[in-house]
Parts: C-alpha cells; structure tokens; sequence
C-alpha cells in the first residue's frame, strides 16, 4: 500500500521528512563496493530510480520485469490478429540490434545496409551522447554514432510486405504519478528510435515506417483509448481486445510487487 500511494523509504523520501541526510542510492553504493569501484557521484535513490535499470543492484531485477510485461502482450497481439491480417510480428522471443536484423534477407530487401548507415551516421550525430555512453565515445569518437545506430534494439518489429509498412515497437514501464507521463515516455521513446525512423524514410522512401508505444505505469495505469487504438492498428480482434487489456494490467501489477 505505501508504494501504490508512493511512500517508499528511499533516501530522497528519508531526508525529506529529516530522518537522512545522504539521499545517494544505498543500493548502487554498495554495487560500486562489490567492484571496487568509487562510491562517489552516485544517483539519488528516489522510487523512480531503484525502479529503473539504471540502478546497479535492481538493473537484472527490472530488465526481468519488463521483459515479463512486454513479451506476453506482444505475444497475445501476434496471436489476436484477425483472419485477414498481413502482419508479421518479428523476432517474439527476443529482442534484436538493427544490425541484427539487417543481416537478414527480408530486411535488406528494404533497402541496403550501406545505404542504411549513411543515412543513419549523420541523423545519429544530432542526437546527444548520454552519460552512460560516454566512455565509448571518447574511446572511439569516430565509430560511436554508426556502432550506437547499429546497437539500437526495438523491443518489437512489425511487417506487412504487401503494403510496405514497418512498425516499431517500443514498451515503456514508467512512474505514473504524474498526470502526463503518457506524453513524457512517448516522447522518451520517439526519441529513443528517431535516427532509425528517420534513416529509414530516407533509405527507403516507397515505404512506410511508423513507431507505436505502449506506456504503463508502474502502478497498472493505461490510458484505455490510447492502447484500444494502437490495437486497432495492429489488427488485433476487436472481441479480445478487453482480455488483452486486462492481462495486461494484471501482469504489470505482478511485476511491481516482485520488483518492490
């Protein structure tokens, strides 16, 4: 009940109420310890942060969660599509790097690798090297923006060869104690696949590429329009969409306790 009503005693929560001055994540502190490595400039622990991968102790905690979430509602829209549906739903069990899947024939008949990266390498420049990722860019300045494209991983493909449409997939768990936090991860997400969107409307401009993300709260909230229509646009039965709702939410749910 404290962490649905978001009362958690995390060490930002702590100083707040006087009960602790460090507000520095205890669990990433001990991480860098086990390793060795310096404790100093660690992440606020706040419940958003050891909710999150970015957390060193809850970074396999989390990914597991998320994974449980996302892969079952991806698996019950490809097992939902209607009779007449032209939608491939690629790679189910896993997700896999751009590189990856450009190695295939079925994605190289889109257009080319070469012609993919060229187009990729500039797009990927205008986007900014995070904290996290640079110690490889000052390693390699040169190669990081065509490596940082090629590693991108989608959590899900969609194809329909017959129309030329490729949809991007991306699932995002997030906080929802914020009224917008809808908009706030779509935006996280659009941005997080924007160079291969982009690099892909210029390489191969006879077709269509599209993203579709699902955001959920941590605490189970969806916004139903939201999801109803992106269902809708992925064929799925219009009579199963209440159940594949529902199992959502329930397995989200699910993965907070397990995560808390």
């Amino acid at each position: 009940m404290m962490a649905i009503a978001g009362i958690i005693l995390v060490a930002k929560w702590l100083a707040k109420i006087k009960q602790r001055s460090d507000v520095s994540c205890r669990l990433c502190k001990r991480a860098s310890e086990q390793r060795g490595a310096s404790t100093e400039n660690l992440p606020e622990e706040t419940c958003g942060h050891i909710n999150s991968a970015f957390c060193d102790e809850m970074a396999t905690t989390v990914t597991a969660a998320h994974h449980f979430i996302w892969r079952r509602l991806y698996a019950s829209l490809q097992t939902a599509q209607t009779p007449t549906s032209k939608l491939r739903f690629v790679t189910p069990d896993k997700e896999s790097s751009v590189s990856t899947l450009w190695q295939e024939e079925e994605f190289s008949q889109i257009c080319s690798r070469e012609s993919l990266k060229e187009k990729a390498a500039d797009i990927e420049k205008t986007i900014v090297v995070k904290e996290h990722e640079s110690a490889r860019y000052d390693f390699d300045p040169t190669m990081f923006y065509v490596n940082r494209f090629w590693n991108r991983r989608p959590d899900g493909i969609v194809i329909n060869k017959y129309h030329r449409t490729l949809y991007i997939l991306e699932f995002k768990w997030s906080s929802d104690r914020s009224k917008d936090f809808l908009r706030v991860k779509e935006d996280k997400a659009n941005e997080q696949h924007r160079s291969i969107i982009e690099a892909l409307r210029v390489a191969a401009p006879e077709w269509t590429f599209e993203q579709i993300n699902f955001v959920a709260g941590r605490r189970g909230a969806i916004v139903e329009d939201d999801f109803y229509n992106k269902l809708e646009k992925l064929n799925v039965q219009a009579g199963k969409r209440d159940k594949i709702l529902l199992a959502h939410v329930q397995r989200i749910c699910e993965a907070h306790d397990t995560v808390m």
